[in-house]
């Protein structure tokens, strides 16, 4: 018996069968690895909890402070916050970095009388978007022309490549660094477009370095919208319609929909004949500036491989064939996920 046993294999099966268990064991070991090290980088991925995100309604939290405060108020802003330097200066506003209660913060202040309207706007667009994607609103006195909002030392996103090659920051130069900022750019367009203060449109941003000039860059390499003085409200289905500015605008950059017309027919520039437009000049630029955060970084070249058929989408002339915030949205995070379970297949 057991010599026909062993003719039959039934021996060495059973010999082999700790192998097996060995080999599906070790299996199992890195499906788990696996899966935890991509269960860190969707987190990675997703906007953060912030502090401002878990007070109430009109209250604030910066990291260092242990409880949610009331937004600080005029009586508050004259007595309470100090300003230390200016550090940038636009048409609408001079910031300041300033200092409340031992915390860093930005003060801006109106910079003429002419734009206060502007100023205003951008003030009710803090109040009424406040989350995580949007710069926390600490406090304001719109008697004095002032706001205060939680500072970020890396400053905009324009500084981005000069922070990433800063020693200290080097190991963030990652393809998942920039593509992460990305989608996050475009998780505010979303948010922006389907907000709860109806769908804005980001006007200020005429050029890619117009564009990065209106996000903060955070200390955990994340990023906030930070400008929010020019967000008219489009809505094409009852006929609500925007133009950005008041003058001719021109280049590759802005959407085909926000040149002159006529200037073909060799008919001036006239704002009243200008038509309006809607959300979807931010579709437009959404490549361009993707283009711009990705740098030259290793990976970079399969990021905007990957992402070719829904930039492409991005980029049709006829504003309605365009996608959404929200679909571009989901085609970026779909991509990004799929890199990062790739790259940690080939790790293993």
């Amino acid at each position: 018996m057991q010599s026909a046993m062993s003719r039959l294999g039934c021996c060495p099966v059973s010999r082999g069968a700790p192998v097996v268990a060995l080999c599906l064991a070790a299996l199992l070991l890195c499906n788990a690895f696996l899966y935890l090290y991509l269960d860190s980088e969707y987190q990675a991925q997703e906007p953060r909890a912030s502090a401002h995100a878990r007070c109430a309604p009109r209250h604030f939290k910066m990291a260092t402070m242990k409880n949610c405060t009331p937004w600080l108020q005029c009586s508050q802003v004259r007595a309470e916050v100090r300003r230390l330097k200016l550090i940038g200066e636009g048409a609408v506003k001079k910031v300041y970095l300033a200092e409340w209660r031992a915390q860093k913060v930005a003060l801006s202040s109106l910079s003429s009388v002419d734009y206060l309207e502007d100023f205003l706007h951008g003030l009710s667009m803090l109040q009424a978007l406040q989350e995580p994607r949007v710069v926390q609103l600490v406090g304001f006195c719109p008697e004095d022309h002032l706001v205060v909002t939680q500072f970020h030392p890396l400053g905009s996103l324009l500084n981005l490549d000069r922070v990433l090659a800063l020693p200290q920051y080097q190991h963030h130069d990652t393809w998942q660094t920039r593509l992460r900022l990305a989608t996050e750019y475009v998780s505010v367009l979303d948010y922006l477009h389907s907000g709860p203060a109806g769908c804005r449109v980001m006007c200020d941003s005429n050029s890619v370095e117009k564009t990065l000039s209106q996000f903060l860059l955070t200390s955990d390499f994340h990023l906030v919208v930070n400008d929010l003085d020019a967000l008219p409200e489009a809505n094409a289905s009852r006929g609500l319609l925007v133009k950005c500015g008041h003058r001719e605008l021109s280049g590759d950059f802005v959407a085909p929909e926000q040149l002159w017309p006529f200037g073909d027919e060799g008919q001036p520039f006239s704002d009243e004949l200008m038509p309006g437009y809607d959300e979807k000049t931010d579709i437009w630029k959404i490549p361009n500036v993707t283009w711009a955060l990705m740098g030259r970084v290793s990976g970079g070249d399969l990021v905007h491989f990957h992402l070719f058929q829904i930039h492409e989408q991005c980029k049709k002339v006829e504003p309605r064939l365009r996608p959404s915030a929200g679909d571009v949205l989901k085609v970026y995070r779909s991509v990004y996920s799929s890199m990062v379970r790739d790259g940690a297949r080939d790790m293993l």
